[in-house]
């Protein structure tokens, strides 16, 4: 089912958005991110906030009530963050987020968690290819790491 959905950079990022964002990242993570402990999502969640204000690039994907309902982060050519609240994912705008991503700022490199088996898939769908794996993510914690790119 095709979504109406726009999507727009967040140039000012006020209280409100940050927490509509945080939202988004709960639910999501919530749904895909199952081998994370309750515990662990809310400590990871204290440094949501922080992170999507300093991510050099916010794209936010805005339902017809201009409600966001997924963001991506870009940083240089590499894609940070991808995250669709659980109640919209399989409706495309996942698909249509990194494709602007690539098509305008053209990202090519991103890192998935091992365990997040339909974000791995996704992101192959989408034409990206393993090269590396780490032992830990980038906290140290022992969440194996894809590191992915842009297939030629």
């Amino acid at each position: 089912m095709e979504v109406k959905m726009n999507i727009i950079e967040a140039t000012s990022r006020n209280s409100l958005l940050i927490e509509q964002l945080l939202g988004v990242w709960e639910s999501s993570v919530k749904a895909t991110h199952l081998f994370l402990s309750e515990s662990e999502i809310e400590e990871i969640k204290e440094y949501v906030p922080q992170a999507l204000k300093e991510i050099p690039r916010l794209f936010i994907a805005v339902n017809e009530k201009q409600l966001p309902v997924g963001f991506m982060g870009i940083a240089k050519q590499h894609l940070e963050m991808l995250f669709i609240a659980h109640e919209e994912r399989g409706k495309g705008i996942g698909k249509k987020l990194l494709q602007y991503g690539i098509e305008k700022y053209s990202v090519n490199n991103l890192a998935v968690n091992e365990q997040n088996p339909l974000a791995k898939g996704f992101y192959e769908h989408m034409g990206f290819e393993v090269y590396r794996r780490t032992e830990c993510d980038e906290q140290g914690n022992p969440y194996p790491l894809l590191y992915m790119r842009l297939a030629e």
